[in-house]
């Protein structure tokens, strides 16, 4: 029994040691979380996300943002590094391009080339064969880390979020564990930089960003809107920005949205002046342990099989530029994959998606006081 007694009270020892000393890669600052609305008011719990029909992918997973080319026809970037082509209907699907890394956000410029933010490789431009040219490329001096959106500008400038300064998918291996350490440690990395194709310049526009995501221009091109993933928030910035650090109050930045239920993640401009954002996620037991750094070091030191799962949620909602909430999209039941965002068509919203093995769509929204539509054609399944 004394044996016992010593060989348990040895290994609580061990066990603590292990809990309270063991090495993590973050050093976790101490940051103030709002109390969580909660689902009240626009954001009331709704089904309307529920029972989205379905193209299947054939194998891909994660359309993480979608997006309407000039020919008319979708593409996505998915976690293999291919970006695929496809009819409105999902039909015709053929592989584009291959990035070798993740693509994430994606955009047109106007002589047609597909801008790409990809996690691993940086910011990319793809031609119309398929042929990829490494813009700014993700390297552990920089010029970037971990792009994650990026717009295009009338001028032909590009704007580009760099989610973190501190973790990068090429050192961790996966983009969803990279940002889940970046929002432990909450050190505020994120930036937004130009890209000038003319003179192949990188300038910083906006610094101090927690998990810098989404990115979308204001229609005057004056500003742009960027979801703050880790303080659940949107700002709004001026593009003249310069070294802006968004921590220190000044006349060139403001929070738009503040103390959302969920994390925001990509940004799109979709029709009649709706900015569309995806929610990835509920928020979760991080905001009890703001205050308290230990706890955040403590939980990397636990297995991730033994991290408490949050329910899978499906929400999306639209907002107009002076941050007045439009529409509120749920699924509460727990099948949804990890909606990122939302691409509209005149017909169509498109959900994005992290982890999901396909391409979930429902009808558009219809206007106040607008007539039904015909019902579109059914989907590639």
């Amino acid at each position: 029994m004394r044996q016992f007694i010593w060989l348990a009270a040895f290994l609580s020892l061990v066990l603590a040691a292990y809990l309270s000393l063991w090495p993590v890669p973050i050093e976790p600052v101490v940051w103030h979380a709002p109390s969580a609305p909660g689902y009240t008011g626009i954001h009331a719990v709704n089904s309307k996300l529920t029972g989205l029909h379905t193209i299947d992918l054939h194998g891909e997973v994660g359309p993480e943002h979608v997006l309407v080319g000039p020919d008319g026809k979708l593409y996505t970037g998915l976690a293999s590094g291919r970006i695929l082509r496809m009819n409105p209907d999902g039909s015709g699907q053929q592989v584009f391009a291959s990035t070798g890394g993740r693509p994430l956000g994606m955009a047109f410029d106007a002589a047609g080339k597909l801008l790409v933010a990809d996690a691993f490789k940086g910011l990319l431009s793809i031609t119309a064969d398929g042929k990829v040219t490494v813009l700014a490329a993700v390297a552990a001096g920089g010029p970037l880390h971990f792009p994650d959106a990026v717009v295009v500008a009338a001028s032909g400038k590009l704007y580009v979020t760099d989610a973190s300064t501190r973790f990068s998918p090429a050192q961790w291996g996966d983009t969803v564990q990279t940002a889940t350490l970046d929002i432990l440690e909450q050190s505020c990395t994120g930036r937004v930089l130009e890209y000038d194709p003319a003179t192949k310049v990188l300038r910083v526009v906006a610094t101090g960003l927690s998990f810098a995501n989404g990115i979308v221009l204001s229609a005057d091109e004056d500003s742009f809107f960027v979801s703050e993933t880790g303080k659940y928030r949107v700002w709004k910035i001026a593009v003249a920005a310069r070294q802006l650090d968004v921590s220190r109050a000044s006349a060139q930045a403001r929070v738009l949205i503040d103390n959302l239920p969920g994390y925001p993640d990509n940004l799109t401009r979709g029709r009649d002046g709706k900015l569309w954002l995806g929610l990835a996620g509920q928020r979760n037991d991080l905001d009890a342990m703001a205050g308290r750094p230990f706890m955040r070091r403590l939980m990397l030191r636990i297995p991730r099989m033994l991290w408490p799962d949050p329910k899978p949620y499906g929400h999306v909602i639209a907002f107009a530029e002076d941050g007045k909430m439009l529409a509120d999209l749920q699924d509460p039941s727990g099948t949804s994959p990890l909606t990122t965002g939302i691409t509209e068509t005149a017909d169509r919203l498109y959900v994005h998606n992290v982890n999901g093995s396909y391409l979930g769509w429902r009808d558009a929204l219809m206007p106040a006081g607008a007539a039904p539509r015909a019902p579109p054609p059914s989907p590639a399944r």
